[in-house]
């Protein structure tokens, strides 16, 4: 191992991925299943991008912010999956000390960022069914652009905070890292230094950047249904109820995996049992958003129609 530890310092040039060493013999499965689902996930999240790009029908604030979670989707998958699939090919897979940085800031990012634009999403719901009179005001164009920045600079300030805190402990027990790519618990568990700070902070910002966006969405959704039981919303329910229940599987499957991750410390960590866990988050999650969006909405699937028979060809021509 390219390891040295002196008294208040480590030198590593790269650490170990174990996540694949206790399963040998299912490599080639997993090679096949992780490469489907990442194709799966890229041809979905592009296609929903396209179709909303094209199609001028779509081009309102829910649609905006689905395709920038389709957009931040295909970066969340191929910040780990190429590189797991090749670590998948060899017999010890390994990542470069700054490699290991990268891939940690830009995973904590995107995880950052798409609980923000979830929460954005839940606010432009309680616009559309409890004030609608007020959506066009609230709900324009400028607005939608300034919380999707916003999303973006909370999840880039999130992951600075921790890629710095992180890389800046001591390694001095191992290099080993018993996951499939580079995480913060991981790296935590295997550090030779003193990681309360660490822990400290990363449960402080997840109830900022986490929690806060959760309970915002759950508080939305709460007067969402109260305006669908009411008598004012009996009859536009059932659309109501139809447009809303694919953001709520998006929310409920990515916050339930993310506050498992995050919300615990790192004494706890297991192996095997944050191995399915890291799979559900970094690649289920992004794998079936489009397929739940475009199954439960009716102009998402006939936007997708539209566009498989080159429908927009002659517009875009001229």
């Amino acid at each position: 191992m390219n390891l040295s530890c002196s008294e208040n310092q480590t030198s590593i040039k790269e650490f170990i991925l174990l996540g694949f060493e206790n399963i040998k013999q299912e490599k080639s499965f997993l090679f096949i299943l992780f490469l489907t689902m990442y194709t799966i996930c890229l041809l979905g999240n592009l296609l929903i991008i396209a179709v909303v790009l094209l199609n001028q029908a779509l081009h309102t604030p829910m649609y905006f912010f689905l395709g920038n979670l389709s957009f931040l989707d295909v970066c969340y998958i191929s910040v780990t999956v190429p590189k797991m699939l090749a670590d998948i090919c060899v017999e010890s897979p390994s990542i470069s000390f700054m490699g290991c940085a990268a891939q940690m800031y830009f995973l904590v990012t995107l995880v950052g960022t798409e609980g923000f634009l979830l929460a954005s999403m839940a606010l432009d719901r309680f616009f559309a069914i409890c004030r609608p009179l007020s959506y066009t005001q609230f709900m324009n164009k400028w607005t939608c652009l300034q919380m999707a920045t916003i999303s973006w600079i909370c999840g880039l300030l999130n992951a600075s905070l921790h890629t710095t805190l992180t890389f800046h402990l001591s390694y001095c027990r191992t290099n080993g890292i018993s996951h499939f790519f580079c995480d913060i618990p991981p790296l935590l568990s295997i550090s030779c230094s003193d990681t309360s700070v660490n822990e400290v902070a990363l449960f402080t910002a997840g109830v900022f950047v986490g929690l806060s966006p959760f309970c915002f969405t759950l508080v939305s959704y709460a007067f969402i249904l109260h305006a669908i039981l009411s008598n004012q919303q009996k009859r536009q329910g059932h659309k109501a109820i139809s447009t809303c229940v694919s953001h709520l599987a998006v929310v409920i499957l990515f916050y339930g995996s993310g506050i498992f991750t995050y919300f615990r410390p790192t004494s706890s960590y297991s192996l095997e049992r944050d191995q399915l866990v890291g799979v559900l988050y970094n690649i289920l999650t992004p794998t079936l958003n489009p397929l739940i969006y475009s199954l439960r909405n009716k102009e998402v699937k006939l936007g997708m129609r539209r566009l498989m028979t080159f429908h927009y060809v002659p517009s875009l021509v001229r």
